[in-house]
């Protein structure tokens, strides 16, 4: 961006340009002339004042240092830049008339410190918390994120201004649940003067406890009666379960179950065990608990399917078997017939066209075949 003072007049010979630098850092004014004529450049301060004539400084302050000096340019670099050190600097030409453009310095300054507040350090899933973040003395004011892991959540912000700084505070309400236990919460600003900066707090969730239970014995298959059963009860939660116990709903426990902590045993089962059983789970949240419904076979039960099944792959087999040997039997009775007939229609056409009668055609049919053996024989 070009900045100028339209006095004393008209076609501008300087060029500059305005500079945005971070607090701390170095800032470099540059005074440029297009058509140069061995003129006199010189820069002055906000309070105009001289800190550099030609490539002379008459201001003390030695943080300005010259970069570059020329008939066509005066650069000039300053250190360690503070926010006392923004506003307009000024481009002198001493033409006829003089010339004169400014360029303007805007300082930066990225947040003093970031913080997290969080209302409760350990919450109740299910319960509503409120952070709070805070930006402190920044210029211009931050944009603060928030994020719960990679998610990006949305916060209300307040902006105060305290002379030439910026202090944001960002305010986040969020219902937690088991599932954002040791989940982190980020808190990231977005400024000019500083790149990923963030900060974040771990949350801390406690929950009732999640109760399974889980069969041991009979691995598989059904519970039938005069055989064992094994359940065991499993349990988590925040904190770890202390309590943890076995029921029979809606009635009473049999008295030949074993509890041994989360398993539960009955060695020889009967029909009078059907029900359902309970494991119940507590901790200082709350309670739980997970259902088992029993229901108890006779002993027999399962095996008299598999004889049947057993059966039938028998007999399938053995239908399988005679439907092909049936098969093969007529392929071999269908070739040999076919074989004899062509034999029979030959013999009969061998002496029987010049017959007289039908005793004379049977003699030269049979005197025929003996003359074909012969043939052969001879043939041999």
């Amino acid at each position: 961006m070009l900045g100028y003072l339209p006095e004393p007049g008209d076609g501008q010979n300087l060029v500059t340009e305005d500079v945005t630098v971070v607090e701390g850092d170095v800032a470099t004014i540059s005074c440029r002339v297009k058509n140069s004529d061995d003129s006199v450049i010189q820069l002055l301060n906000p309070n105009r004042q001289t800190i550099y004539f030609r490539d002379f400084r008459p201001l003390k302050d030695s943080r300005f240092q010259l970069v570059n000096f020329s008939n066509s340019e005066l650069r000039v670099s300053l250190t360690n830049v503070s926010i006392s050190d923004e506003g307009r600097y000024f481009c002198q030409l001493y033409t006829d008339p003089p010339q004169e453009i400014y360029t303007t310095i805007t300082v930066l300054v990225p947040p003093r410190n970031l913080v997290i507040d969080i209302q409760k350090e350990i919450a109740v899933e299910g319960e509503e918390i409120e952070l709070n973040c805070t930006a402190m003395a920044s210029r211009p004011a931050t944009t603060i994120r928030w994020f719960k892991g990679n998610k990006e959540l949305t916060g209300k912000s307040e902006v105060e201004q305290w002379s030439d700084m910026y202090t944001v505070t960002s305010q986040l309400l969020l219902k937690v649940g088991r599932e954002d236990d040791g989940v982190p919460v980020i808190c990231l600003v977005d400024h000019p003067a500083v790149k990923d900066l963030q900060t974040q707090r771990y949350l801390e969730v406690m929950y009732k406890p999640q109760v399974r239970v889980s069969q041991n014995y009979p691995v598989q298959g059904l519970t039938r009666e005069g055989e064992p059963l094994e359940l065991t009860c499993a349990a988590f939660g925040k904190p770890q379960p202390t309590d943890m116990r076995w029921l029979r709903v809606d009635d009473e426990m049999p008295q030949h179950v074993v509890v041994s902590g989360s398993n539960l045993l009955i060695s020889n089962l009967n029909k009078t065990d059907n029900g359902t059983y309970r494991c119940e789970a507590s901790n200082a949240v709350g309670k739980s608990h997970a259902d088992y419904m029993l229901f108890v076979y006779d002993s027999r039960a399962g095996e008299e399917g598999a004889i049947r099944s057993v059966d039938h792959a028998v007999v399938g087999g053995v239908v399988a078997v005679v439907v092909f040997a049936m098969l093969c039997l007529l392929i071999i009775l269908g070739r040999y017939f076919a074989r004899h007939k062509g034999t029979y229609f030959t013999h009969e056409a061998k002496g029987a066209d010049d017959a007289a009668d039908a005793d004379t055609a049977i003699i030269n049919a049979e005197g025929g075949q003996n003359n074909s053996e012969e043939k052969k024989e001879y043939f041999i």
